[in-house]
């Protein structure tokens, strides 16, 4: 046996020479899986290999990562390692900011659990920035994906709302004020708007409902934080 089972550490043979580049190889890997943190499981491109970054290597991944789809890309000395994960691990995908679980072929965005079968329980916050156009209210792009279950909305301006109007609403078509009413407008102001779980059939949007007047301008910064759930496997 060459390496480890798990981890793939490299194992020094008997009477080998330069024993610390196998030694330093191994511990070079292990820094790079211990608390896994993932830069992105979708980056297809490698970007410049700047020591102990860590990426899922997606399928069609070109240049260095050719032919290393599934594998996890370690950057050392200029170059990549890879390290085939096993299924059940964990990771911190920083550009969705979420936990994920690899599934033996993927990284699985969100997931809670995973059945023996494939079938798991998501959850998600999807981060989107708003700008406030002139009008009484606004519709934000798709923030709930179909057959989602929705649990909340929170959110801060992130610059001062301006025009007559002098508080405001969000909710979703039908239902205006769902996740929160009255909001203010200064900068750094908040809604946190939990409600009762939420099913969403189809990709469902959010309304923004100026009250006292009409909008003229302004951003606002919303994450809905919505479940998924997941078929078994096809057989």
């Amino acid at each position: 046996m060459t390496e480890t089972a798990n981890l793939a550490l490299p194992l020094l043979a008997p009477a080998q020479a330069q024993k610390h580049v196998t030694v330093n190889e191994a511990l070079m890997r292990l820094d790079g899986v211990t608390q896994l943190r993932l830069n992105s499981v979708t980056v297809a491109t490698p970007p410049a290999a700047i020591d102990g970054l860590a990426y899922g290597v997606p399928t069609g991944a070109v240049n260095a990562w050719a032919g290393q789809a599934g594998n996890v890309a370690i950057a050392s000395g200029g170059g990549w390692v890879f390290v085939p994960p096993s299924r059940g691990w964990r990771a911190l995908v920083l550009d969705v900011g979420a936990l994920a679980i690899f599934d033996g072929s993927e990284w699985r965005i969100g997931a809670m659990t995973l059945t023996p079968n494939g079938a798991a329980m998501t959850t998600r916050s999807v981060e989107v920035d708003v700008t406030l156009t002139a009008g009484p209210s606004v519709t934000t792009p798709v923030v709930f994906p179909a057959r989602s279950i929705a649990y909340g909305i929170t959110g801060r301006v992130i610059s001062t709302i301006t025009g007559a109007v002098t508080s405001w609403d969000v909710g979703v078509t039908g239902d205006l004020q769902r996740y929160g009413s009255g909001l203010g407008l200064p900068e750094n102001s908040w809604v946190n708007g939990p409600g009762a779980p939420q099913v969403y059939w189809s990709p469902t949007a959010l309304e923004l409902t100026a009250q006292g007047g009409d909008f003229a301008g302004g951003a606002i910064r919303l994450a809905a934080h919505f479940a998924e759930l997941s078929l078994p496997d096809l057989v």
